[in-house]
């Protein structure tokens, strides 16, 4: 994709980088693209060896990558330790939705007269920022979304169209909420009275902390008594539901379609796989990668990599397999046996 942005040259994304060049400086970039498609004015990367039979025959204006690579390249190179982090900054220096808000208020948006509106906010069309809200310094309100009372929004904060926040939702700085995801909505609480269910009132609210990034159609319950609380550069990918008073830690991440009951909590620099879920109420500690499609169900309290669940196969073969799996406790109980018996205590 081409930035409308000014055209900065490959010298101008060294020095933003720290990146050490090897050709020529004066070439301007336009955007970025893969080995095989880069054109002259784009700049692509190298950050898997997956991609190095790319290399040889790229047509880019230079190549982000490790200094393991670098004879291998045939056109200019900008050479980092960490080629896959350069990416991430070079894809938001030439972002070209990065300067499309312009501070404002459309005529269609809705705003109360009590709520509180920063330096430089832009509220798009249709937008509703509900009484007592509090919206920081560029703060970015996308078409349709709605800011419920009460709510606080840190500097920086970009909200996507369509997006919901209820009530008194606090949410930190520079965080990213993607269209059709909707923060401190009931949690699912009811008592069964015998015939049918009664709902309990979902009291507490919903934080979260700075530099998070929410997925599109994704929810996170407010707490029935206490907050749902997400730490500071959480990461929370698309279709993830996050139940009523569960807590995540600082710096971890969660992919697609991950599922947490409630008053769960999770620790930091944890990663959950896409599909994974967690039962409620369970206490999982930090630095703990679980795979994807994976179920838990009790506590993890040391660090580490966890899976669950088998892989894919022809049908014939897991319909035996999974025959098996029923008479497991039944052959356990057999060797069991058979054991006391050879050891002589039967």
């Amino acid at each position: 994709m081409k930035s409308t942005r000014t055209q900065p040259n490959l010298s101008d994304i060294a020095s933003r980088l720290g990146a050490r060049l090897h050709g020529d400086g004066s070439q301007r970039i336009v955007g970025l693209a893969t080995l095989k498609d880069a054109g002259p004015d784009q700049v692509s990367f190298l950050a898997n060896r997956a991609y190095l039979k790319d290399l040889p025959s790229t047509r880019a204006a230079a190549v982000l990558l490790h200094a393991d690579h670098l004879d291998a390249c045939p056109v200019p190179a900008l050479v980092l330790d960490n080629p896959y982090l350069g990416y991430a900054e070079l894809s938001r220096m030439l972002d070209p939705q990065a300067d499309a808000h312009q501070p404002g208020i459309h005529p269609s948006a809705v705003v109360a007269e009590d709520a509180s509106l920063g330096a430089d906010v832009s509220i798009g069309p249709n937008a509703v920022i509900e009484s007592g809200a509090r919206l920081g310094d560029r703060v970015v309100v996308g078409p349709g979304s709605v800011v419920g009372a009460d709510c606080e929004i840190g500097e920086d904060g970009f909200l996507h169209a369509n997006v919901t926040l209820y009530h008194g939702v606090v949410v930190g700085k520079r965080v990213i909420l993607h269209s059709g995801c909707v923060i401190g909505g009931d949690g699912f609480g009811f008592a069964h009275d015998g015939g049918g269910w009664r709902k309990i009132a979902q009291l507490g609210g919903a934080v979260l902390g700075d530099d998070v990034e929410v997925g599109s159609c994704s929810s996170i319950d407010r707490g029935a008594l206490g907050d749902t609380v997400i730490g500071n550069d959480v990461k929370i990918d698309s279709q993830v539901q996050i139940a009523h008073n569960v807590h995540i830690g600082d710096h971890s991440a969660l992919a697609g379609c991950v599922g947490i009951a409630g008053s769960t909590w999770v620790g930091r620099h944890c990663m959950l796989g896409g599909g994974v879920g967690l039962s409620g109420h369970l206490t999982i500690c930090d630095g703990v990668q679980v795979t994807g499609m994976s179920l838990v169900t009790n506590s993890i309290l040391e660090p580490g990599v966890y899976s669950s669940g088998t892989g894919a196969m022809e049908n014939s073969q897991w319909r035996r397999n999974a025959v098996r799996f029923k008479q497991l406790d039944s052959i356990a109980k057999r060797v069991n046996r058979l054991e006391k018996r050879g050891s002589g205590e039967a």
